[in-house]
């Protein structure tokens, strides 16, 4: 399964988003992230349809989260971007070809089909499972505690270190 860039950068962006009071302008996002600006803004007109950020106009506009990162999933995320189409598609192989099953025995999906409906469903049931804020502490974890009060301190003051 492949997915694209433009999912990583949601993400990150959005647990950006749940470390800030105030609204953040897309080219700060970019900045921080060191992303493309235009491709940045792109991603997060994405989540505003899918209405997980919301943006605010004006001299101190910006995006924030429309809930708590605690109530906002990475499959949330991962769907504003990509789209809710499978990874996998079954075209019905198994009715072609010299041995060719007559479509009147296909009633169900077949063993091939049913393992990757399976196999996404998983994938799609561990995303769910996991919050912008759960990605956030886990960040912050790695990080030996250090990664979003970085994130908090670039966004004020736009340093990274005090100094």
């Amino acid at each position: 399964m492949k997915l694209s860039n433009g999912v990583e950068w949601a993400l990150h962006g959005c647990v950006t988003l749940s470390q800030s009071d105030s609204p953040v302008p897309a080219a700060r996002l970019a900045e921080l992230h060191g992303t493309p600006p235009a491709y940045m803004a792109k991603q997060l007109q994405a989540l505003s349809r899918a209405g997980i950020v919301r943006s605010t106009p004006g001299q101190v506009g910006g995006y924030t989260l429309t809930r708590p990162a605690s109530a906002i999933t990475a499959l949330e995320v991962v769907r504003a971007i990509d789209g809710t189409e499978p990874a996998y598609r079954c075209t019905e192989i198994r009715q072609r070809g010299p041995l060719g099953v007559p479509a009147e025995q296909c009633a169900r999906p077949c063993a091939i089909a049913r393992a990757m409906a399976d196999a996404q469903d998983a994938w799609a049931r561990a995303l769910a499972r996991v919050s912008i804020a759960d990605l956030a502490a886990a960040i912050d974890t790695d990080s030996g505690g250090s990664a979003m009060a970085g994130v908090r301190r670039w966004l004020t003051t736009g340093t990274a270190h005090h100094g």
